[in-house]
C-alpha cells in the first residue's frame, strides 16, 4: 500500500493508539507474550527465527561470515554463562553498561544516560523481564520509530569468545539487560556490525522519542551552561565527544585521559564557590566504566580541599568507574560537541522534571506538486508544505542578558531513508525556514509572500542526515515553518516537532473548530453525512473553483462513504468526514497543479503525473486502464472522474491490505 492509502491507514491506527508506548507495533509481527506463553506451555527455550545466531546476524564485513574476527564465536544463554544470571540487580546504573569488541561507544553512552531516569528507561527496557519466574529464554524491548513505538522481542543467546560475553556487558558479571538490549537494537537495524559507528543523538531519539540537538563546543552558545542544567531538569539525555583529526586517533587516549571518538554521557551540571569566585562544573562519564579525566577537579585533584565540606560532600567521587567532574570552562577547551535530547512531555510524570510542550506535523513532498525546494528556488518554495504556530507566552526565567522571548526547537526528520539504502535510495538534504507572519490561517501562502518576505530564522544549514534541529527563542507571535528539501521535485515523506516551553497554539486547533463548526452547519440532525448529503456538499465546492466536471455521480460518493465509514453505519461522522475534507482539498490542489495548461481538466499525460504525485506507483497497464475507464471521448478527465480514480485506487489497495 501507498500514497494517500497508507497514511490514511497510518492515521487510523493513530487514532485507536496504535504506535504509542503503551500500545507498541509488534516488530515483525512477534508477538512477545504469546511467543513466550507458547514456550512455557511445550517446555522449551525461545529460537529467534528472524535473527539466528548466525554469521549473518554479527555482520557483513569487519564482523562478516569471512572475517578472522568472528573465529572461536559461539552463542550461549546467560544460564549457560554464570550459575545465578540476572536481568536487572536492583536497579539499572551507569555502571551496568560496558563496551566489547564493537565500536557502539555510541549507543552505550546513549544506554548509560538512559539509565539516569528510571521512568525512561522501563519505557525502553520493560522491567516485569527476568530468568526466574516464567524464563523462556525470550525477551522484549521498546524502540522509537519515526514517530512510533516498536517492540521488538530476542532471544537470549548471545555472541560469547572464551565464555564471555563479546559485545556490551555489564561491571558485575551476572547482569544481562544491557546486551539484550543491544541484541534487539542490532535485530531491528540489521546486525550487530550496523551499530558500529553512529551518533549519540540516535540512540538519545530511538530510546525516548524525544528531540536531539547538537552545540559544537568552538563556536557554544553563550547561554550553554544554562541550557545544560534546563535540560537535566527536563530528563534530558546528554552526550558529548572530542573530534579525531585521523584514524590514528580513534579512541586514542590523551595525556588527560580522554578518549578521542569517543561517545560520554553528561550526567550533571552543577556550581561552587572556589577561592572567591563561582566556578561551573560538568559532570561526565565514561561508559567504558575506566579511563577518567586527570585534570582540574577529577576525582583526587587538590581542588576538592578549598571547597565548603558540603560541597564537596555533595559532589566529589573518588571510585574508578569512568564518572568524573571538570570545570565548565575545560569542557569547552578539550570536547568538541554537546548533543542534547529533549524528552516528549508522555516521558515524565510527576513534579520531579519540568515538560516540554509538544506539536507534531507529518506529510510529504511530492515532486510536481508539494516538493518546492529550497528558498534558493523562489518560483516553487512556496509549493512546500506550510504550518502555522503561534507564540503566546515567554519563557519563565530568560538567561541573563537575553531579551524576554519564547524558546522553542523545531526538528525535522526525513522518514525511512536509511531502509531504502539497499534499493539505491539515500538521504536527501533537507532544512527549513520560519517566517513571522500574521493572517488569516488555512491559506497556503504564494510565491509574492515569499518574494518579499525575509525568514525570522531558520535551520542552521540544509544537510543530508536523518533529523536537522535547531533551537530558537522569538518575540511572542504568529510563525509559519516551511519544510523542505534542497533542491525541487524530491519525494519523501518527513515528521516535524516543534518543541517549546510554553504551550503554543497550533494551526490544528483551528482546523478542529472550523471542521467542528462546518460539519454541524452540513450533518443535519443526525449529526452524520450520507452518500446523498455528500454529493450534495461535493458539487458545491466544486462549483465555486475554476475545472471542468459533470458533478460527482452517487456511486463515487458511497466509495468514498464506504473507505472511510468505521463503524458500519453508512454515513460519515465528524472524525471521517474531516479525513475526507482534508483528502479533498489535496486532491484540489493536485488537480489543479496538474493542469498545466489552464483546461480545467486534465490530459492522460497530466492524469498520470498526478496519480503517481498522490503516491500510487502503477505500470503501464493499469495507467492504460485508468485513462480508459475515467476519461472523456477527447482523453481529459475532469474532477470528478479525478476523484473517483484516486478513491478506487485507495479502496483496492485497502481491500488488500486486509487480507
Amino acid at each position: 500500500m501507498s500514497g494517500i492509502a497508507a497514511k490514511l491507514q497510518h492515521n487510523r491506527e493513530k487514532s485507536q493508539g496504535i504506535g504509542t508506548n503503551s500500545h507498541a507495533v509488534k516488530y515483525l509481527n512477534q508477538d512477545f507474550e504469546a511467543l513466550r506463553n507458547s514456550c512455557l506451555e511445550r517446555g522449551c527455550l525461545f529460537e529467534d527465527d528472524c535473527f539466528e545466531p548466525l554469521p549473518a546476524s554479527l555482520g557483513y564485513n569487519e564482523l562478516g561470515p569471512d572475517s578472522y574476527k568472528v573465529r572461536g564465536i559461539t552463542w550461549k544463554r546467560p544460564t549457560e554463562l554464570c550459575s545465578n544470571p540476572k536481568f536487572i540487580v536492583e536497579n539499572a546504573t551507569r555502571t551496568d553498561i560496558c563496551q566489547g569488541a564493537l565500536g557502539d561507544c555510541w549507543l552505550l553512552a546513549a544506554i548509560a544516560s538512559l539509565t539516569l531516569n528510571k521512568q525512561v528507561l522501563y519505557r525502553v527496557v520493560p522491567h516485569d523481564q527476568c530468568f526466574d519466574e516464567n524464563y523462556a529464554g525470550i525477551f522484549h524491548f521498546e524502540f522509537w520509530q519515526f514517530g512510533e513505538w516498536v517492540d521488538v522481542v530476542v532471544d537470549d543467546r548471545l555472541p560469547t569468545r572464551d565464555g564471555k560475553l563479546l559485545f556490551v556487558h555489564s561491571e558485575e558479571g551476572s547482569e544481562f539487560w544491557s546486551a539484550l538490549l543491544e541484541k534487539a537494537y542490532a535485530k531491528i537495524n540489521g546486525c550487530y556490525e550496523a551499530l558500529s559507528g553512529g551518533s549519540t543523538t540516535e540512540g538519545f531519539e530511538d530510546f525516548t522519542g524525544g528531540i536531539a540537538e547538537k552545540h559544537e563546543l568552538s563556536k557554544p552558545d553563550p547561554h550553554l551552561f544554562k541550557i545544560i542544567q534546563k535540560a537535566l531538569s527536563r530528563g534530558s539525555l546528554l552526550g558529548c565527544s572530542i573530534d579525531i583529526t585521523s584514524a590514528s586517533d580513534s579512541e586514542a587516549v590523551t595525556y588527560r585521559k580522554l578518549v578521542k571518538g569517543h561517545a560520554y554521557s553528561v550526567t550533571g551540571a552543577d556550581q561552587v564557590e572556589y577561592g572567591g569566585d563561582t566556578v561551573q562544573l560538568i559532570r561526565i562519564r565514561n561508559p567504558w566504566g575506566e579511563v577518567e579525566w586527570n585534570g582540574a577537579w577529577s576525582d583526587n585533584s587538590s581542588e576538592w580541599r578549598y571547597v565548603s565540606s558540603d560541597d564537596r560532600q555533595r559532589l566529589s567521587n573518588r571510585s574508578e568507574d569512568g564518572e568524573f567532574w571538570m570545570s565548565f570552562s575545560d569542557f569547552l577547551r578539550q570536547y568538541s560537541r554537546l548533543e542534547i535530547c529533549n524528552l516528549t512531555p508522555d516521558a515524565l510524570t510527576g513534579d520531579e522534571y519540568k515538560k516540554w510542550a509538544e506539536s507534531e506535523f507529518e506529510d510529504t513532498w511530492r515532486r510536481g506538486v508539494s516538493a518546492g525546494g529550497c528558498r534558493n528556488y523562489a518560483n516553487t518554495f512556496w509549493m512546500n508544505p506550510q504550518f502555522v504556530i503561534k507564540l503566546d507566552e515567554v519563557d519563565d526565567d530568560p538567561d541573563d542578558g537575553q531579551e524576554d522571548g519564547c524558546t522553542f526547537i523545531v526538528g525535522l526528520m526525513q522518514k525511512n531513508k536509511r531502509r531504502m539504502r539497499k534499493m539505491g535510495q539515500d538521504m536527501e538534504t533537507i532544512g527549513f525556514a520560519i517566517y513571522e507572519y500574521s493572517g488569516k490561517r488555512q491559506v497556503h501562502l504564494k510565491k509574492n509572500f515569499f518574494l518579499y518576505n525575509c525568514s525570522a530564522a531558520r535551520s542552521e544549514t540544509f544537510i543530508n542526515l536523518r533529523e536537522v534541529s535547531n533551537r530558537f527563542c522569538l518575540p511572542p507571535g504568529e510563525y509559519l515553518i516551511v519544510p523542505s528539501t534542497f533542491e525541487p521535485n524530491k519525494n519523501g515523506d518527513f515528521y516535524m516537532r516543534v518543541f517549546s516551553e510554553k504551550q503554543i497554539d497550533i494551526d490544528e486547533d483551528d482546523i478542529c473548530q472550523r471542521f467542528q463548526r462546518l460539519f454541524g452547519q452540513l450533518a443535519g440532525h443526525d449529526a452524520e453525512i450520507s452518500a446523498f448529503e455528500l454529493r450534495r456538499i461535493l458539487n458545491r465546492v466544486v462549483a465555486r473553483h475554476d475545472i471542468k466536471t459533470d458533478g460527482f455521480s452517487l456511486t463515487t460518493c458511497r466509495n468514498m462513504v464506504n473507505l472511510l465509514d468505521k463503524d458500519g453505519s453508512g454515513k460519515l461522522g465528524v472524525v471521517e468526514f474531516r479525513i475526507l475534507w482534508t483528502k479533498i482539498e489535496k486532491f484540489l490542489v493536485r488537480s489543479l497543479f496538474s493542469d498545466a495548461d489552464g483546461s480545467g481538466c486534465m490530459s492522460s499525460s497530466e492524469m498520470r503525473m498526478a496519480v503517481e504525485a498522490a503516491g500510487f506507483s502503477l505500470n503501464n497497464p493499469l495507467h492504460q486502464i485508468i485513462v480508459a475507464r475515467y476519461s472523456e471521448p477527447c482523453l481529459t478527465i475532469d474532477f470528478d472522474n479525478f476523484v473517483c480514480c484516486l478513491i478506487r485506487l485507495e479502496s483496492l489497495f485497502s481491500e488488500f491490505l486486509s487480507f
